[in-house]
Order: C-alpha cells, then structure tokens, then sequence
C-alpha cells in the first residue's frame, strides 16, 4: 500500500477557537502520530507548533498566499506578557534574561499600568 504524506499549506482549526495557518505536514514524535504547523511571522522568521490529530477539527487546505494571510493576521504569542515577566523576575535562578526574548523591553514596558504591574 502507497500511503501519500499530507503536506500542504492549510488553515488549522483548533478545540478552544484557535485557528492557525501555515504549512501543515505529518510528523511522529516518540512514536505517536502529530500534525506540525510551520506558521510564517511578521519578522519573516517561522514559528513551529505540533498538535494531535485529536485537538483539530478542521484542516482547510489552500494556496500559500492565503495561508500566509491567514497566518500573518493570526500570530501565536509562545510566551504571554505574565508569563515573561515571571521568567525575567526569576532570572537569578532560570538565567534567562530580557536579551534572550525579542522586543523584550518593550514588552515589559508596554504590559506594565501606573503601578509597574502588568496587567
């Protein structure tokens, strides 16, 4: 039996209403079955993410240029704003850092009200 490898650039809908756009291969890890999105980002760079066959309703499958759309309108933050300044606060003990995260002052900055705490 032939089977074909699904590789196409495709829309992805989630459980939880996320919806994401990029190039969507298969790809096993560990030896269990996972579908990987390579998404396009705003800086040019790509973003990887794998999901389970189980947590996706929907594969849409379309040109690039939509899909690049799509994606663009769409960008995954991997780490939130709370989450970052957990980490630099922790910094002494993780060793990471503002340099390690891009736009890494500017996100501080910006998650920070009147009274320095985000949000």
């Amino acid at each position: 039996m032939n089977e074909t490898k699904f590789e196409e650039w495709a829309i992805l809908e989630l459980m939880g209403h996320r919806r994401l756009a990029g190039k969507v291969t298969e790809s096993a890890i560990g030896g269990g079955s996972f579908i990987r999105i390579d998404m396009p980002m705003k800086d040019g760079s790509s973003s990887t993410q794998f999901y389970s066959p189980g947590s996706i309703y929907c594969i849409t499958p379309t040109t690039e240029a939509i899909a690049r759309e799509v994606a663009l309108a769409s960008q995954p933050e991997p780490v939130s704003q709370w989450e970052f300044r957990q980490l630099v606060e922790s910094k002494s003990t993780s060793g990471i850092n503002q340099d390690d995260f891009p736009n890494g002052p500017e996100v501080l900055n910006d998650a920070e009200d009147n009274d320095g705490v985000p949000f």
